[in-house]
């Protein structure tokens, strides 16, 4: 069994849906720790919900980003991480993090990726008037949504869907992709 980190900024759905998977036994692992830069975000009540141990920072309390991805490496070292899941995080990892956890990183976006990268994906496609929309899972490197891809899946749009519509059926594909994926890769460790 593997010991997984979950790394968040919001609400917490694809933790969630990562956390139940592994107490169901789809996933060969185990969510040891989660990480979040934001104190306010509902994913840290989830956290608190399944009983895994949080990592709450304030990015601003630190003079860089190396020095508070140092503490997050300890932590991750603290908890025996084997893999990590970006699911919602809102920051771009640097390179500590990632010479750690080098293709150990994985991130889920709610777009078809290499298109409509950055923290409004779904929006921007939307206005952009695409037919098609998706789900990219990717490895993390040091750019914004641009590691090698994992796997994606796509839907036509339904005309006179709006953007909530569309967003709802992203969201119901990243939970199920989100731990297909991960159950796959962590026998792959």
């Amino acid at each position: 069994m593997k010991n997984i980190a979950i790394f968040a900024s919001g609400s917490g759905t694809n933790f969630e849906a990562l956390v139940q998977a592994c107490e169901n036994g789809q996933i060969d692992g185990k969510v040891v720790l989660m990480v979040c830069d934001k104190k306010d975000a509902y994913v840290n009540e989830r956290a608190k919900n399944h009983n895994v141990p949080a990592f709450i920072f304030r990015p601003k309390d630190y003079a860089s980003k190396e020095e508070y991805e140092e503490l997050i490496v300890e932590k991750l070292e603290e908890y025996h991480v084997d893999f990590i899941c970006l699911a919602g995080y809102m920051r771009i990892c640097g390179y500590v993090l990632l010479k750690k956890y080098e293709g150990r990183i994985i991130n889920i976006h709610p777009a078809l990726l290499p298109s409509f990268k950055g923290a409004h994906g779904i929006e921007d496609a939307f206005n952009y008037g695409v037919k098609v929309f998706g789900v990219t899972i990717h490895y993390v490197d040091a750019g914004m949504d641009s590691g090698k891809i994992i796997e994606q899946r796509a839907f036509h749009y339904t005309e006179g869907e709006t953007v909530d519509e569309v967003e709802a059926r992203i969201h119901k594909i990243e939970h199920e992709m989100y731990p297909e994926v991960v159950a796959k890769l962590i026998k792959e460790i």
